[in-house]
């Protein structure tokens, strides 16, 4: 089963030294993990920040990695509150039953 994390936070400045950190850590975490993360910003509200983590299929050894990581980097030093970690599977597909009205 692959999962999917979902970290999000408030960032105190959105400058590039904060995203330099982001980034150093992200590409550690692929390095060991072999999962690359995309980062992302809130269109409306730039210091709203996501970092998204799919295909995930060790998540106890991934977590570990990102705790020790987030230490590692003092991530919380750039942080306006903490940082929520959301992690979802997928839902087994079910095929979808589309009608065509006749005329439409």
């Amino acid at each position: 089963m692959r999962h999917t994390y979902c970290v999000w936070y408030r960032v105190t400045d959105d400058d590039p030294e904060t995203e330099r950190l982001v980034r150093g850590l992200m590409s550690r975490l692929a390095c060991r993990t072999g999962v690359a993360g995309r980062l992302m910003r809130k269109r409306d509200e730039p210091r709203l920040w996501l970092e998204l983590y799919e295909g995930v299929v060790a998540p106890a050894a991934f977590e570990s990695a990102m705790r020790e990581l987030v230490a590692a980097y003092d991530v919380d030093m750039f942080l306006s509150g903490e940082r929520r970690i959301e992690c979802f599977v997928e839902v087994t597909s079910m095929a979808a039953r589309c009608q065509i009205e006749a005329g439409a």
